[in-house]
C-alpha cells in the first residue's frame, strides 16, 4: 500500500472532501460551503482540500480531517447540519467524533494506512482486500492540482523514460509486466506497442478510450475525475513508445466533470513541459486533444470509436487491417483504456518484475470493479487479479442487504455473463471468468439477489444491446432484435419450448457472424442464463409463472375470500374498475380487465389480495 499521508510538515489541520461526481451527487458543493463557513464563524484555521472518490460511494458525502501527527479519520453520510460539530470538536479541539465515524480504531501516532479498521477496505496492510495501487491518488489528492500530483511523485515515470529509457525499452518493460488491456479483451499491452512500433510512418496517434458506457460502470470515470495526470502521464508514455505524433482522450459528453478537469490537466501538462514540443528538451513531441462522445455504446469499439474523431458515423470497420496498422486516418494507432494506461507509470516506477508478482500466472496486476446492485457497499474496489468473486461480495461488499441471499453476478456489463452462487469461490481473472461464461469486460460487477429474475435481467440486457447496435451488420442488427422479441415473449408468458433451442443457436449464431465485439459478445448474458438458470426460462414457458414475481405480466391477483373484510378499498383504488363487490360480499377480481397495477394489492390492509 502506498501511503498518500499528509506531511509532516504540515502545520495546521486539513480538510478533505469528496468531490467527485458521486459526492457532489449526495451533496458535497453544500457540505464545501458549509465547512467554508463555519471555519470563519468558529475563527479556525484548516486547509480545505477537494478530492476524488475514495470508493466507498455508499456512505458519500465523505468528509476526513488530518490533525498533523494523527491519523486520518473519515466521516461518512455527512450532511451540512453536521459540519458545526465536526469543525468545533474534532478540527478545533482534536476529538474523534466516534459516531459519525467510519474508522473504528483511533491512533494518535501516524499509521501506514489511514483507513484500517474499515470493513470496506478489508485489512489492507495485510494485503488480504484491496490493494489500492492505481487507486492510491484518488480521494488524497486535489486532482485539479498538479502540484498535488507532482508531491506524490507524478512524472518521475515519465522523466525516467524520456532520459533513460528507449522506446523498445518501454515496450520491454510493458510485455514483462504482463499488462493486459483493461477495456474489455485483454489483449496485452507491450504486445499492441511493439506492433504498431514496427511500422514506419509520418504520422502515428496514440489514443485514451474513455467512452465508459457499460450500465452499472464507473471506473473510469472515478480516475479521471480523482487522478486525471496519471492517465495523462501514461498515454504520454505509449506516445512515447511508439513515436506517436498526436493523441485523442475520447471522454462521454455524459461525465462533463472528467472532461472539465482533464482540460485543466492537459493545459497544466503544457504549462509545465510535460506536453507539447520537445517534452522535457528529450527531442520527443507530442500533443493530446480531448473528443468528446455523443452517448453511443459502439463507440467504445476502438474502430468506431476512431471514425467518430474523423467526423464519420461511429460504426465499426471490417478487419485486418489492424489499428496498429491503419488507425486512425489510416495511420498506425494505438488505442487502450483510462485504466490502462494508470498503470503505465506505476509499472515504470515501480518495475515490472515488481508488478509481475501481483496477480495470477496469466492475469498481471490489480483491477478496478464498480459494485452496484443488490450489495450493502455499493462503491468502487481494487483487488489483485485472481480475487474471488465471494471476497468482493462479501468481505469489500458486505453481502446483500435485507437478508436477502445472493443469486448471481453480472460481471462484464451487458456483454459480460451471469455467474450464479455455485462460482462464488472462482477467482477472477480473464481465463476463468471467459471458461465460466463471462468476461472481464470494463469492470462492471452488478450483483442480484433471490428476488431478481434471470429471465427478465437478460431481457433488460439484451434491450439495452439491441438499442445500441449501429445497425451495419444484419446479425446484430437483426439478431439482438429477435432474440429481444422471443425474450419479451418468454416474460410475459407467450414462450414455448422451442424458444429455447431458437435462443442457444441464436447466440452462437450473432457470436460468430457479427463484425465488431458488440455483437459478438450481445449474447452473453442469454447463453450464461440459459446456462446456470434455465429452470427460471421452463418455468416462465410451462408453468406461465414467474418464480420471483418480477414478470409483471405474469402476475395473476386473486382475492382471499376469508381473509377479506369487505371495506371495498380494493374496489375503491382500481384505476380500470376490474374488481367488484359489495360491503356484503368478498371482492372479486376480473382477470380479463385487470392490468396488473399493484394498486389492489397495495391498498388492502388485510393481506386479502395474492
Amino acid at each position: 500500500m502506498v501511503s498518500n499521508e499528509i506531511k509532516d510538515t504540515q502545520k495546521k489541520p486539513a480538510i478533505i472532501i469528496g468531490m467527485a461526481s458521486c459526492g457532489l451527487g449526495a451533496g458535497a458543493k453544500g457540505v464545501f460551503t458549509s465547512i467554508q463557513q463555519e471555519l470563519e464563524k468558529q475563527k479556525i484555521s484548516a486547509e480545505i482540500i477537494p478530492t476524488g472518490c475514495i470508493g466507498m460511494c455508499v456512505h458519500e458525502v465523505l468528509v476526513d480531517v488530518v490533525i498533523p501527527g494523527r491519523t486520518r479519520i473519515t466521516y461518512g453520510g455527512v450532511k451540512s447540519a453536521m459540519v458545526p460539530q465536526i469543525i468545533e470538536q474534532h478540527v478545533g479541539k482534536g476529538d474523534v467524533i466516534k459516531n459519525f465515524a467510519l474508522s473504528q480504531m483511533y491512533i494518535d501516532s501516524k499509521v501506514e494506512t489511514p483507513y484500517e479498521g474499515v470493513p470496506f477496505f478489508n485489512d489492507l496492510e495485510m494485503n488480504k482486500g484491496q490493494i489500492k495501487y492505481i487507486l492510491r491518488n484518488c480521494g488524497y489528492i486535489d486532482p485539479d492540482s498538479i502540484e498535488d500530483y507532482l508531491a506524490t511523485g507524478g512524472y518521475t515515470a515519465l522523466k525516467k523514460v524520456l532520459t533513460s529509457m528507449t522506446p523498445k525499452d518501454v515496450i520491454n518493460e510493458m510485455s514483462k509486466s504482463g499488462l493486459r488491456g483493461r477495456g474489455g479483451g485483454g489483449f496485452p499491452t507491450g504486445e499492441k506497442w511493439a506492433s504498431c512500433a514496427r511500422y514506419a510512418a509520418d504520422e502515428k496517434f496514440i489514443l485514451c478510450n474513455a467512452d465508459e458506457g457499460d450500465p452499472g460502470a464507473f471506473m473510469d470515470r472515478s480516475l479521471l475525475e480523482g487522478d486525471p495526470h496519471a492517465v495523462l502521464e501514461g498515454m504520454i508514455i505509449g506516445g512515447y513508445a511508439i513515436n506517436a505524433t498526436y493523441g485523442y482522450i475520447y471522454a462521454r459528453a455524459e461525465y462533463p466533470l472528467a472532461v472539465k478537469r482533464l482540460k485543466h490537466t492537459i493545459e497544466q501538462a503544457r504549462k509545465h513541459g510535460f506536453l507539447g514540443k520537445n517534452i522535457l528538451n528529450s527531442g520527443y513531441s507530442l500533443d493530446i486533444s480531448i473528443k468528446e462522445g455523443a452517448g453511443a455504446f459502439v463507440c467504445g469499439e476502438s474502430t468506431a470509436l476512431q471514425n467518430s474523431i474523423e467526423g464519420k458515423r461511429g460504426m465499426p470497420r471490417t478487419r485486418p487491417p489492424q489499428s496498429v496498422e491503419a488507425g486512425l486516418w489510416d495511420k498506425p494507432t494505438v488505442l487502450n483504456n483510462v485504466e490502462t494506461f494508470a498503470n503505465v507509470p506505476f509499472i515504470i516506477n515501480r518495475g515490472a518484475d515488481w508488478y509481475a508478482k501481483i496477480g495470477t500466472e496469466k492475469s498481471k496486476g490489480t483491477k478496478i470493479f464498480s459494485l452496484t446492485g443488490k450489495i450493502k457497499n455499493a462503491g468502487l474496489v481494487e483487488v489483485p487479479m485472481g480475487t474471488t468473486i465471494r471476497q468482493i461480495v462479501f468481505d469489500m461488499g458486505g453481502g446483500i442487504p435485507r437478508k436477502k441471499r445472493f443469486k448471481a453476478v453480472q460481471i462484464g456489463g451487458p456483454s459480460g455473463g451471469c455467474l450464479p452462487e455455485s462460482l462464488l469461490d472462482s477467482p477472477i481473472d480473464y481465463e476463468s471468468l471467459v471458461g465460466a461464461g463471462a468476461m472481464m469486460g470494463s469492470g462492471s460487477f452488478v450483483v442480484v439477489d433471490e428476488a431478481t429474475c434471470m429471465v427478465e435481467m437478460a431481457r433488460f440486457f439484451m434491450n439495452f444491446c439491441a438499442n445500441e447496435s449501429c445497425g451495419k451488420c444484419p446479425p446484430c442488427r437483426i439478431g439482438t432484435t429477435l432474440m429481444l422479441d422471443i425474450l419479451t415473449r418468454i416474460t410475459q408468458g407467450l414462450g414455448e419450448e422451442k424458444d429455447l433451442e431458437i435462443l442457444e443457436d441464436m447466440c452462437d449464431e450473432i457470436k460468430t457472424m457479427s463484425l465488431c465485439g458488440l455483437g459478438q459478445s450481445a449474447p452473453n448474458p442469454v447463453k450464461s442464463t440459459l446456462r446456470y438458470f434455465k429452470d427460471e426460462y421452463i418455468a416462465h414457458i410451462r408453468d406461465k409463472a414467474c418464480p420471483t414475481s418480477m414478470c409483471v405480466a405474469l402476475h395473476k391477483y386473486e382475492v382471499v375470500s376469508e381473509k377479506c373484510t369487505k371495506c371495498q378499498a380494493c374496489i375503491k383504488n382500481c384505476p380500470v374498475k376490474a374488481i367488484s363487490g359489495s360491503t356484503k360480499e368478498v371482492a372479486f377480481i376480473h382477470k380479463d380487465k385487470c392490468i396488473k397495477c399493484n394498486l389492489c394489492y397495495e391498498k388492502c390492509n388485510f393481506m386479502a389480495i395474492k
